[in-house]
């Protein structure tokens, strides 16, 4: 049975769920954090995935970061799927801007956290409708 990492769960607020994945915003302000997740259970790596799953991930993939990229302004997109600490599958979708406090480095452990406001939360979800 498929389920959310409780980590996910903990750091995330869930937006949606797309065909193969539930979209998830990273709670922290500073940057524009989305994370797909396969709603596939005992998956950590994409090759474990069918083709038609993979495809489809490719596909959510794609859209999102493309969505993003123009809804945010972004000077650029990084996409990640580490799973060091978080075993199951989950893509980042990370907006990067070149004035952000992390430029040009990775976003990882550099700076503290900022959770969203509920107002901040409802803006995103409201621009994320259409994705």
């Amino acid at each position: 049975m498929f389920q959310i990492h409780q980590t996910l769960q903990q750091d995330c607020i869930i937006l949606d769920k797309l065909e193969l994945c539930y979209l998830l915003l990273m709670n922290d302000a500073n940057y524009p954090w989305f994370i797909l997740v396969p709603a596939r259970a005992g998956v950590s790596e994409i090759f474990q995935l069918n083709e038609a799953d993979q495809s489809l991930l490719l596909q959510e993939s794609t859209r999102l970061a493309a969505y993003i990229y123009r809804n945010f302004n972004a000077h650029k997109i990084n996409i990640a799927a580490l799973g060091n600490v978080v075993p199951q599958l989950h893509i980042h979708h990370i907006v990067r801007y070149q004035d952000d406090a992390c430029w040009p480095k990775p976003v990882w452990g550099q700076q503290p956290s900022i959770a969203y406001s509920e107002d901040q939360v409802n803006e995103i979800r409201a621009v994320m409708q259409d994705l």
